[in-house]
Formats: structure tokens, C-alpha cells, sequence
């Protein structure tokens, strides 16, 4: 059983300290959003998920690049208060004070370390002062201050308490029952590509620890040591291939799954577009018959399945050629996962096909290549606006007769702009949890961004291997 063990007014002296670790994750700023009712939409709905390349935020304005002063910094002291209550000096004390400095935002996917050290004891009125800081992954101070306690002065040892579960809500569950399944399977070898930073080292190992992939990292070793030095992990037993830079990185990658010792790619620290280079190499690539493309997952509060958006990180502007290929992959990624048979809509404005907008004829082309059996699997209706693609209510006000209007698992989307659009709005107006990999070369490809938290690489992780071994059974052609 585990237990836990005051220290007394007579068992303290100065230089005493305690500590502990925690990630800040989107689901700790909506628990603490509620218990506190700050609903500050900063804190609640931003975060840290602003894409890599877009532009600077100016002096002044609104906007973050990160959770600002609140709730973060909130939960902060939330972690300096379990310690002092739980740890040092632990139960029986009581807190008198606490003042507290904030120097910088906390980001979702941040690991924070909270320490605190007796500063000064005072046995006559059992009172103690600490020093108390919150560290981020830099070691910079993120938090810091002083509190004061009564210290117990009686020796008190108890099995800890446990903790409530969380509640159960629409946000995640999903994800957590797909992360359930993935970890039956065998852990899926993925070449992680150039993870020369926290973000992309931490993520690899973190769904490692989940079960989800064994990790080959694959960049120059010197940053690749340092990146994970710095930010406090151990690469103890993973191991690392060698490649003087991103764009090497990212063909000795390639290379590992002609050699049949990778399974799936990461992307880390490089531009989507450097990997994909090497990816769709005519002579060294992993090209098959199939057009790349990518699919997110999104987990939408509300909603009775999971939504899957697609595509809105490759294809810029599809033909009908390629639109084809990104129903198919969608449709093949829905199937792994466990939909018997997916409904796609093929969005658009209008639900009617008219020469003004090309996009409704892509859609009714799509619908007769399924009609004429061209792209099996699912159920396919379009042009679909977006309301009509998922809501039942939409559907009765217009007449519509469809299988798949209403209850559509897959979005498909005319273009990059409107399904980045789509999944961006889902995640940070709707409070979606989102995941997504990248489809049509021989291995599933995981193409995360700067803004993912881990809780998404590892779910994006998930949807990769249990991809995987479904496609073994069921090769693409090679093309």
C-alpha cells in the first residue's frame, strides 16, 4: 500500500526540499476551468497551438504563443500546495500564506517541475517558510514565491488517498479506447526524422512509454543528445541512426523501411515538405499506386463517433484523380479503426451540382466512381455542405434523402484551405482532441506539427499502428 509520511516542527531544517513532475495537458485546463469557473477563452481555447512558419504574434495584441497568466499559472500553484499538504512538511500542515510570481506562460505539453525548499524554521511557532519555483523543460522559472505553513507536531503516517476518476465526458473517450486497442498489438518500429527538440524527442518517448512504437531516432546524434539534455530525457536502449542533417535524416529514414527495420515515420524537427521529398522520391521513395495524403482524427465533444477531416496538410487544390485517392485513404484509415462501413461526404456550399462551383462536380464524379464501383468500402453522398454532412436536424429542415447525410464519419473537403480550415475550428472552437497521420505511401506516416501536445502524438501514433496492422494483411500496390 502506498503511504505517505509528515515531517514535524522538530524534523525540519533549512534546506529541506521536496519535488515532483507533471505535463500540463488540455484536460487539467478544462478540469481546473471548471472547478474555478475561469472560463478566460486565453487559457481555455488557445494554448499552444499555433502551426510552425505562421507569423509572428506583435506586441500589444491579443493573441499567445502560449497559455497566458490564469488558469496555468493557477494550476502551478495547485502543484506547490499538493506538496506542501501532501509531502513537505505533509499532512496535518496548515497553510497560512503564499505569495506568488508569474515570469512566463505555461504551454499545453509542457512538463512542469515543482520544488519546494524550507527557508527558514521557526520550532516555537511550529511556522515554517519555503521557497517555492515551477521549472519548465528549459529550467527556466515559470512560477516561483514563498509560503508560509504551520508545520504538524504530531508524527502522522496514512495510506495515501486516491484520486477521484476523472469524470468521463465526450472530449477523449474515444481516443482512449482506440490507445486501449493499439496497445494489444505489437509496438510499430517508426523512424522518428530529426527529433532535434523537446517536443519531437518527448513525443517519441512518450508513446513509447504508452506502448504505441518502438522509437529509431534518426539525425545527427550530437543534437539529438542535447536536445534530450536538455530537456531531461533518457535515450537509454533507443536507438539512434546517424544523418549530418534534416534533409539526410529524413532519405536514411526512407531507407530504414526499405531495409525493412522501420515500419512508419515520425516527422521531428524538420518542414513537413523536406520529408515528404524523400518520401516521394521517384527512385528511393515510398510511392505507391495510391496519391499521399492526410487524415485527421477528431475527437468533438457532442458528437456520438469520431470525425475525420481530410485532406488538410498535402493536397492543395485535388483533381478528381486524386480526390478519388483521398477518399480511399480516408475510407481504408476509418475501416482500420473499426467503422464497418464509413459515410462520406464530399463537402461543398450547396447540396445541388452546378458549373459555378467545381467542387460540386468533383463530388458528383466521386459519387458515380463509387456507384460504379471504382472506390469500394463505404457509403458516399456529395456535395454536401458542411451542416447537412453532420447534422440530423439540418438534414430534416432541407428534405434531404441520404444515408449519409447527417451521420457522415469523413469530411472530405475541395481543398487545403477549407479542410485546415474545418479541423482548426473543431479543435479550438469546439474543443476537439485531434490526431492524424498520412496515407498512400507503403508505411503510415506521422506528420506532426510544433503545436501537437503529446497526448496527440501519441494518439496519432495509435492511428499509425493500428493502420499498420491492418494494411499488412492488405497491401497497396507499388507504384
Amino acid at each position: 500500500m502506498d503511504m505517505i509520511e509528515n515531517r514535524t516542527i522538530d524534523e525540519l531544517a533549512v534546506g529541506d526540499a521536496a519535488e515532483s513532475e507533471r505535463v500540463l495537458t488540455r484536460q487539467d485546463i478544462a478540469l481546473f476551468a471548471t472547478a474555478s469557473a475561469d472560463v478566460n477563452p486565453l487559457d481555455v481555447g488557445r494554448g499552444a497551438d499555433r502551426e510552425a512558419g505562421s507569423s509572428p504574434v506583435e506586441e500589444g495584441t491579443d493573441d499567445t504563443d502560449g497559455l497566458q497568466q490564469g488558469i496555468a499559472h493557477g494550476w502551478a500553484g495547485m502543484l506547490i500546495s499538493s506538496i506542501l499538504l501532501n509531502r513537505l512538511p505533509g499532512p496535518g500542515t496548515a497553510h497560512l500564506g503564499q505569495t506568488l510570481q508569474f515570469h512566463q506562460p505555461v504551454q499545453i505539453g509542457e512538463r512542469v517541475r515543482t520544488r519546494v525548499t524550507v527557508a527558514a524554521v521557526d520550532t516555537a511557532s511550529s511556522t515554517v517558510r519555503l521557497d517555492c519555483e515551477c521549472l519548465n523543460d528549459a529550467d527556466e522559472a515559470v512560477v516561483s514565491g514563498v509560503a508560509e505553513v504551520r508545520a504538524p507536531t504530531t508524527k502522522i503516517r496514512r495510506a495515501r488517498a486516491s484520486l477521484p476518476a476523472r469524470p468521463k465526458s465526450a472530449h477523449g473517450v474515444r481516443f482512449a479506447a482506440l490507445v486501449d486497442r493499439a496497445r494489444e498489438l505489437e509496438p510499430l518500429v517508426t523512424a522518428i526524422v530529426h527529433p532535434c527538440d523537446d517536443l519531437s524527442l518527448g513525443g517519441a518517448l512518450a508513446a513509447r512509454d504508452e506502448g504505441m512504437i518502438m522509437p529509431v531516432l534518426v539525425g545527427p546524434v550530437a543534437k539529438i543528445e542535447a536536445a534530450a539534455k536538455e530537456a531531461g530525457l533518457d535515450l537509454a536502449g533507443v536507438e539512434i541512426v546517424d544523418a549530418p542533417h534534416s534533409h539526410a535524416a529524413a532519405e536514411a529514414a526512407v531507407a530504414l523501411v526499405h531495409e525493412g527495420r522501420a515500419g512508419a515515420l515520425m516527422k521531428g524537427k524538420l518542414h513537413t515538405d523536406e520529408l515528404l521529398m524523400a518520401v516521394l522520391d521517384k527512385a528511393r521513395g515510398l510511392r505507391t499506386e495510391r496519391r499521399l495524403s492526410h487524415v485527421f482524427a477528431l475527437d468533438v465533444p457532442g458528437q456520438d463517433r469520431t470525425l475525420f477531416v481530410t485532406d488538410a496538410a498535402i493536397n492543395i487544390s485535388p483533381d478528381l484523380d486524386a480526390l478519388a485517392d483521398i477518399v480511399r485513404n480516408a475510407i481504408d484509415m476509418t475501416i482500420a479503426i473499426g467503422v464497418d462501413v464509413p459515410k462520406v461526404a464530399l463537402l461543398s456550399a450547396v447540396e445541388t451540382v452546378t458549373g459555378k462551383l467545381p467542387s460540386t462536380l468533383l463530388a458528383a464524379a466521386i459519387c458515380k466512381m463509387h456507384d460504379r464501383g471504382q472506390i469500394t468500402g463505404g457509403k458516399i453522398d456529395g456535395p454536401l455542405a458542411f451542416d447537412n454532412a453532420i447534422s440530423p436536424a439540418a438534414v430534416a429542415a432541407k428534405g434531404i434523402v441520404s444515408d449519409v447525410a447527417g451521420h457522415a464519419d469523413i469530411l472530405v473537403t475541395p481543398n487545403l484551405e477549407s479542410g485546415n480550415m474545418i479541423a482548426k475550428q473543431l479543435i479550438h472552437l469546439a474543443g476537439a482532441s485531434s490526431a492524424g497521420i498520412a496515407l498512400g505511401a507503403r508505411v503510415p506516416i506521422m506528420l506532426t506539427s510544433r503545436s501537437d501536445t503529446i497526448d496527440a502524438r501519441i494518439v496519432s501514433a495509435a492511428l499509425a499502428k493500428v493502420f499498420y496492422h491492418w494494411r499488412r494483411l492488405r497491401p497497396l500496390g507499388l507504384g
